[in-house]
């Protein structure tokens, strides 16, 4: 039946056509008997003997009506007059979403109010049972009002067969018909491959729009379907606060875990999805208007005669910022932003500018034998004045108490009003045992010099703490931590692997919702090859604390160690984010740059690096890791000689360090020494270094690949 304006179907009176698709042709009415213009549906001429045509047809319109939301389309009725097939829905009069897609993307107080309705008219369809299948900005309307309506159920699928489904599907394939039904673009990675979808199809689809809202480009191109298939199969979309810098850096994780390639990695629910993004715009609305308080810790300064506490003062620092952390009402810098300062002396208004914060904690420690005298200040950025100050003389063995009183009189200095449950919380410690906690926080100390005796130092600290106290969660991931660089750069056996698993998992066992110990087990599945577990375990431990420095840096090694340059680059970006003052990012991200052909970034990132050792050198001239990165940089910037004079110094302080080693073989590698370099790394093997993906994967070994020692010392590694 060929339809034309003006023509009467029953009680409708065709208007206009709207659009013609796959599944139908959709036109606007006049319903002559209600009054009012409706938008009908059509199957497409041809196809209404077509019985499983039909059947999606009628699929459609029984998806549709068995949903109540004001975000997704009313069906009114379902007809067939002549032959033909057709239903009526409400006529939606405004814009598709995709006139919303803008160049250079929405702010976020734009973003939120769409992001927000439409994943909730998605999620009250998942919990129906009905998945969408085709979500496109053209399947999205704005209306007069501004209020979002998901239009087409065309292509739904029931995730239960039912009494609405008489034939379950069973495994697609990826045919050119099946492909064309949906919008490439906007499909899913398992959906181009023809598997068994479930609700996060519609997840990814979602986070593709979202995307775009979010930057004004889709992160998938290609100039043809096929190319941008395989982007879509393949390739990593880039940060969207590199596109849309307005944008809090949070977004950009939601989006990322929307368009994960692994179902097992999305975000789990649309539900969870809107609450996320919901939660984002009250924190960015709060924020801009002021009404969330903000508050930086500065690490306390060491007033001891002899200047040895400097771990015990960044240890109470540390406590207060995650007590505060608990309180909903605050938001609190994260510790590696606010410790940058440590070294530094600037006034607090420029602190406070630089950190975007209102307020200030600092203090100072004076610790002589079992006395403490620990003395701090909130100062408020805008006047400079104090807005409370208190000082405590008291045992050592009253820290916990002492750290919850700071945090509780900072709460009441901020006029924020606690719940029942964060009352409790800020009396939570991770020990109550305080030679415990002094050894993790000694142990700590020395874990991050990454050396082999301050990590076997580091170890042993670790487990008087864990004697000490059998439940005392970070000290058992300390230790995980331990035997995982052991593992890594020393002694790769399995049983330094099992030791690094059992004490992961008890870590996580004892504290599940720890950050910390979350990063921990993840380092400890990526190196016992778990490949899929440790990034659930990076993934979940950035969402418990997203400025732990950890997390990021030890994700980018473990997926540069897999070959992933892409989000190796974009994960030691964020790393460099959470803590600027870090030295290893900058340099290690720039051989990421240039194997993405991004050379002045490369050079940028480089100089920037060389720059941050510098500066720790000239305060620590004894840091090998600290010379033999920096000599790294220095070679690949054309300072050869500079490099190579920095690297024997390395070599001096640490001649049998294992790490020291393959390093300087991969100076020497791009110095063009290439005998010495082999000697550096098979001298690094032979001590334990044993990592092959990184022989493989590392570009600054690119020069030895054809020599025969180098071939050799790769088919020893296995």
């Amino acid at each position: 039946m060929r339809l034309k304006i003006g023509e009467n179907l029953g009680h409708y009176r065709l208007l206009e056509k709207l659009g013609e698709g796959g599944m139908g042709v959709v036109w606007k009415a006049r319903d002559l008997m209600l009054d009012r213009d409706v938008a009908i549906k059509f199957l497409p001429e041809g196809f209404a003997q077509d019985s499983s045509r039909r059947t999606f047809f009628e699929r459609e319109a029984k998806a549709v009506a068995a949903l109540r939301h004001p975000n997704i389309v009313t069906i009114y009725a379902v007809s067939e007059a002549g032959g033909t097939y057709f239903f009526t829905m409400e006529f939606v009069e405004g814009s598709p979403l995709s006139k919303l897609i803008l160049p250079g993307g929405l702010p976020i107080d734009r973003f939120v109010p769409i992001a927000v309705p439409l994943a909730d008219a998605v999620a009250a369809a998942h919990e129906r049972g009905i998945i969408h299948r085709d979500l496109k900005p053209g399947n999205i309307m704005i209306d007069r009002s501004g209020d979002i309506k998901v239009l087409d159920f065309g292509m739904a699928r029931f995730l239960q067969p039912g009494p609405v489904l008489a034939e379950e599907d069973k495994g697609e394939t990826a045919t050119l018909e099946n492909v064309i039904s949906g919008t490439v673009s906007y499909m899913s990675p398992e959906q181009l491959r023809g598997e068994a979808l479930d609700h996060r199809t519609d997840i990814f689809s979602l986070g593709l729009i979202l995307y775009e809202l979010a930057t004004g480009r889709h992160p998938f191109r290609g100039a043809t379907p096929v190319e941008t298939i395989a982007a879509v199969l393949k390739d990593k979309p880039q940060s969207v606060v590199e596109f849309n810098p307005r944008l809090p850096e949070l977004l950009d994780r939601v989006l990322e875990r929307c368009l994960e390639k692994d179902v097992r990695l999305r975000i789990l629910s649309a539900s969870e999805l809107r609450d996320e993004l919901r939660w984002l715009g009250e924190e960015s609305r709060a924020v801009r208007s002021g009404e969330i308080p903000s508050i930086a810790v500065l690490p306390f300064t060491d007033m001891s005669r002899e200047m040895d506490q400097a771990y015990f003062c960044d240890g109470i620092a540390e406590e207060i910022i995650n007590a505060l952390c608990r309180v909903q009402g605050i938001r609190v810098t994260a510790r590696s932003a606010s410790f940058q300062f440590k070294d530094a002396s600037p006034e607090p208004a420029e602190i406070g500018r630089r950190l975007g914060v209102e307020t200030l904690l600092e203090g100072s420690v004076r610790k002589a034998g079992n006395r403490l005298r620990i003395t701090a200040q909130l100062i408020d950025i805008a006047s400079g004045y104090h807005l409370w100050s208190e000082s405590f003389d008291r045992e050592i063995k009253d820290i916990f108490e002492i750290q919850e009183e700071i945090a509780r009189s900072i709460v009441r200095a901020l006029r924020i009003t606690l719940t029942p449950q964060e009352k409790g919380t800020l009396e939570t410690a991770p020990t109550r045992h305080v030679q415990a906690y002094d050894y993790y926080l000694r142990g700590r100390s020395f874990y991050h010099q990454y050396g082999r005796h301050d990590i076997e130092f580091a170890l042993q600290l670790f487990s008087r703490a864990t004697e000490l106290d059998s439940g005392y969660a970070l000290a058992y991931a300390g230790l995980a931590d331990c035997w995982s660089f052991i593992y890594l750069y020393a002694e790769r056996t399995d049983t330094i692997r099992r030791q690094a698993e059992e004490a992961a998992r008890r870590a996580i066992e004892l504290a599940p919702a720890s950050a910390q110990a979350q990063a921990s087990h993840a380092l400890a599945m990526s190196i016992s090859g778990s490949d899929k577990e440790a990034e659930r375990g990076f993934e979940a431990a950035i969402r418990l604390d997203p400025g732990l420095f950890e997390a990021w840096y030890f994700y980018a090694r473990h997926v540069f160690g897999c070959g992933d340059l892409k989000r190796a680059a974009r994960y030691y970006e964020q790393a460099m984010r959470v803590r600027p003052g870090d030295y290893q990012s900058p340099l290690l991200v720039a051989q990421s740059y240039d194997d993405l052909g991004r050379p002045e970034e490369a050079r940028a990132s480089r100089r920037r690096g060389v720059d941050l050792v510098a500066e720790r050198i000239e305060l620590h001239p004894d840091d090998a890791r600290a010379l033999y990165m920096g000599a790294n940089g220095l070679v690949a910037l054309g300072e050869r000689e500079r490099g190579l004079e920095w690297a024997r110094r390395a070599k001096a302080i640490a001649p049998d360090e294992s790490m020291v080693l393959y390093n300087l073989g991969c100076i020497y590698s791009l110095a063009g020494e290439i005998d010495e370099a082999i000697d550096c790394l098979e001298q690094a093997v032979a001590l334990g270094i044993t990592h092959k993906g990184w022989f493989e994967h590392d570009s600054n070994l690119d020069p030895l690949r054809s020599h025969p020692r180098f071939q050799a010392l790769l088919a020893k590694l296995g």
